[in-house]
């Protein structure tokens, strides 16, 4: 995600290093490679120009003090308008009303069901909502059973009438169900199209006026660019949208869409969705993503995820046994599953300052624990809950039965073995388990 972009942008500030002052010979040159920089991530060159006119009046005005270099001072100032031009600040769902009627549009394609069914979950899981999902797609039966899919994943209801072709009386039908079900939060997830047609606007446009939406929210595909921009104003000019999903941002995507559509269109970002795991869903944060984009990582979010797996009843558990020196292997991999519950692995260590770029050519798939997973499962109950009895005969057991050889076993045991010293050093300081019981906070 926006890797060309932040490359070409930190080749933009490399200009200014070791410049003692900001003038308007180095500051012009910097600006150029900015703006080249947007227009190839499918930025509309009118947007780029307007940003990076607003970068040089800002920098120009600025006098560089002692402790910030021209460099450091530059990437601030591209920092703030990057997140101003995004939105600013987060932009909250409306779900004040109940129920709240919520009505999703976009393009086939756009990933609109799969949005509802993640929608549906977030706001189940964390606001404590109760979710009805609606198939409002008339035309495209597949649409119907995939909601379907995706209800029984997460444990909420799908209201759909197979039989009947009028959305809007679906929709009308659908809102008397919930309100007797007891639902307070109501997704219609409408029919899309292959482009922005007369018949389809008509349609959504008289699902609008029936239910009267507290919230319509516009999806877009992320990978479309420019097109996805021009499309996002078509459908607003008719549906006047409250809030903008941008999809598949963990695609090879230049991330003009997420750069400009509030700048076209003048509705929020609400959410940005990432692959087909129904808990991939985030708040959009145009702040922390102008920090990513600029390579500075996006601690914040990180510690969030970490947050939403990890309790204080875990934390205290895992504090005590580390003062003990107990940490086995049960506990290694109780750890590691949470670490896989708060997403993508090479997204989660790109929001660590300064890893984004050590790690952009480097696979990391999610399937990195598989190996660690198999020899710890290889072990018995006993083995896992007593690292120090694992002798030579018993690696070999646990070699076998996982598939690996002998040799990863053993660099296995002995990476577990460097971190139970570092754990009984951090014990001997005073210091054991308090960053972990902060952390699970």
């Amino acid at each position: 995600m926006f890797e060309s972009l932040s490359e070409r942008l930190d080749s933009a500030f490399k200009q200014l290093k070791g410049e003692g002052r900001i003038s308007e010979i180095n500051v012009a040159s910097t600006v150029k490679e900015i703006r080249r920089a947007l227009v190839d991530a499918d930025v509309n060159y009118k947007i780029a120009k307007d940003f990076t006119d607003r970068v040089r009046e800002k920098a120009l005005g600025e006098k560089v003090i002692t402790a910030i270099s021209p460099g450091q001072l530059m990437v601030k100032i591209v920092k703030d308008e990057l997140a101003e031009l995004m939105g600013g600040t987060e932009a909250e769902l409306d779900t004040k009303a109940n129920p709240t009627v919520i009505l999703i549009a976009g393009l086939q394609g756009s990933g609109k069901t799969t949005f509802s069914g993640k929608l549906a979950n977030f706001l189940k899981t964390k606001k404590g909502k109760k979710p009805l999902l609606v198939a409002a797609d008339i035309y495209r039966p597949a649409a119907i059973d995939q909601l379907k899919v995706l209800g029984e994943q997460i444990g909420v209801e799908v209201y759909n009438e197979p039989e009947n072709k009028d959305a809007v009386k679906i929709a009308q039908n659908a809102i008397q169900h919930a309100k007797q079900q007891g639902n307070n939060i109501i997704i219609i997830d409408t029919a899309g199209r292959l482009a922005v047609d007369e018949v389809m606007m008509t349609e959504v446009a008289n699902v609008k006026a029936a239910v009267k939406p507290n919230e319509i929210l516009f999806v877009v595909d992320s990978m479309t660019g420019q097109d996805a921009v021009n499309t996002a104003k078509a459908f607003n000019d008719r549906l006047d949208f409250s809030g903008v999903v941008l999809t598949k941002l963990d695609g090879d995507t230049r991330g003009g869409a997420a750069l400009t559509i509030k700048y076209t269109v003048e509705k929020p970002i609400k959410f940005v969705s990432m692959g087909e795991k129904l808990d991939t869903l985030d708040v959009f944060y145009p702040e922390r993503m102008a920090q990513r984009i600029l390579g500075m990582g996006d601690i914040t979010t990180l510690v969030e995820r970490a947050q939403e797996q990890f309790n204080e009843e875990q934390a205290k558990k895992l504090e005590k046994k580390i003062r003990q020196n107990q940490f086995d292997f049960e506990d290694f991999r109780e750890q590691l599953q949470q670490i896989k519950k708060m997403g993508n692995l090479k997204d989660l260590m790109g929001m660590i300052p300064g890893v984004g770029k050590a790690i952009k050519d480097i696979d990391i798939s999610d399937d990195a624990f598989k190996g660690i997973e198999a020899m710890i499962g290889s072990m018995t109950p006993y083995e896992r809950n007593n690292p120090d009895i694992i002798d030579g005969s018993r690696r070999k057991r646990i070699a076998k039965g996982s598939g690996k050889n002998i040799q990863d076993v053993n660099q296995f045991m002995k990476q577990f073995d460097q971190m139970r010293q570092m754990m009984k050093m951090m014990n001997k300081f005073g210091a054991g388990g308090k960053g972990l019981r902060a952390f699970g906070r």
